[in-house]
């Protein structure tokens, strides 16, 4: 029975490309109380699985990437991937019944695009171990190549650890100094874990034992303490708590000291850039900036063409981490037909709220040329500063008679935005 499976991004096929990556991700999360699959659940304005990707997506090394979704999810799972992946490099497959199941068809699916045989090394990775850093998939996988081994990213156990009799009843204490905590991503070398997961037997939970019944050496190297594996929502709480501690960033390896000093233990700012651009509308009005503009050719556009606070709204929301204005405010939308550039304003800092973020300040540089900005910048600034609740400002510039701008033919607003998070996002 072939397996349902959504390319993230049509481009050809890259076939020098020596790491594969099976991102599992289709769990249930029954534990952590979700409407949603595990995976996509949120962890900071991003899904967990958004921020295992990002991690990945850092990488030195270019990997092929293959996450395995519920079936119900391929195509969020899809969308998800083609934003965070580079175009041809991700892949997404249905899971089966149990882990194991799902691990196969992720190597099946490595196995199906590796049409050059160049993959040499795996890497199998939860989802749910969202905030592992980037370092810990190169350690794998670089120990992989150089031992031909099995190998698994650990840490120290640090709790006592004793064996019962399934009641109430100690028999063992175990020498915690040989026991560790596994964690992933977990690496082999990709045509011996191939041959050991087509020829294994039914449940294995863990990927280290299905390369280890094959008659195959695990070793370990060190793993990370942020990647704990989100199953609880007290796990997703210390995971917050981190994202915190790191600045915001999905996957960075934390701020300075001096940054922590200056931020303090709760606070994250995250920055965010935004671009819009529309064509001068002759037979529309002309709202710029959330003001009206009389005597100036209009800004065509599925709503009233404000590029400065069209571009102002994509910043945000790249820096909160909550998509763009197109996919939040889509031209389907009949709320948003012929919607003034104020209505997108609020309605994106209500979204900020929502996920705990608050507005520190935006810039804009304005590109264009008409209509003549600098005698309304400052009442421009005053007016944005209102709605968002926090300072704006607002620059201008020809393009020196260069491009479509150059040419009077339409706008570029480029915003970029600062926010903070120092509270819980409201639910």
């Amino acid at each position: 029975m072939s397996t349902p499976s959504r390319d993230s991004d049509a481009s050809p096929a890259h076939t020098d490309v020596r790491l594969g990556i099976v991102v599992v991700a289709a769990g249930s999360g029954t534990r952590l109380g979700a409407a949603e699959p595990k995976a996509f659940v949120e962890l900071g304005g991003a899904t967990l699985l958004e921020h295992a990707l990002t991690a990945i997506a850092r990488l030195d090394e270019e990997a092929r990437v293959v996450v395995v979704a519920p079936s119900i999810r391929v195509d969020a799972a899809t969308a998800i991937a083609g934003r965070v992946l580079a175009p041809g490099y991700g892949t997404v497959v249905a899971g089966g019944a149990e882990r194991q199941d799902s691990v196969a068809a992720g190597i099946a699916a490595l196995a199906a695009a590796d049409t050059a045989g160049a993959l040499d090394v795996v890497l199998i990775h939860d989802a749910a171990r969202a905030l592992t850093p980037s370092t810990v998939f190169a350690r794998v996988a670089e120990r992989v190549r150089a031992s031909g081994a099995g190998v698994v990213p650990a840490l120290p156990m640090i709790d006592t650890v004793a064996e019962t009799d399934g009641a109430d009843t100690v028999e063992r204490v175990a020498d915690r100094s040989r026991l560790a905590v596994l964690q992933t991503p977990q690496g082999f070398p990709f045509a011996a874990y191939r041959a050991a997961i087509a020829g294994a037997s039914t449940g294995h939970t863990d990927d280290t034992s299905v390369f280890a019944a094959a008659g195959h050496d695990v070793v370990t190297v060190t793993g990370d303490e942020a990647s704990l594996k989100i199953t609880t929502p007290w796990d997703l709480r210390r995971a917050e708590l981190i994202l915190a501690e790191r600045g915001g960033a999905p996957t960075g390896q934390g701020p300075s000291q001096a940054s922590r000093a200056m931020l303090g233990p709760a606070a994250a700012l995250r920055t965010g850039v935004g671009i819009d651009v529309h064509a001068y509308d002759d037979t529309a009005e002309c709202w710029l900036g959330g003001l009206f503009w009389p005597n100036e050719p209009g800004l065509a556009g599925h709503s009233d063409g404000d590029a400065v606070s069209h571009a102002i709204c994509d910043a945000l929301l790249s820096a909160a981490g909550l998509g763009d204005i197109g996919s939040r405010f889509g031209v389907d939308d009949p709320r948003f037909a012929d919607a003034r550039g104020e209505v997108f304003l609020t309605a994106t800092i209500e979204l900020l709220a929502e996920a705990g973020y608050r507005v520190e300040n935006v810039a804009v540089q304005l590109v264009a040329a008409r209509p003549r900005f600098a005698p309304r910048r400052r009442e421009v600034e005053q007016h944005l500063t209102a709605i968002l609740g926090a300072p704006v400002s607002v620059a201008a510039t020809t393009s020196d008679g260069l491009g479509f701008t150059g040419r009077a033919e339409g706008v570029t607003a480029v915003a970029t935005a600062l926010v903070s998070r120092t509270e819980k996002p409201r639910r």
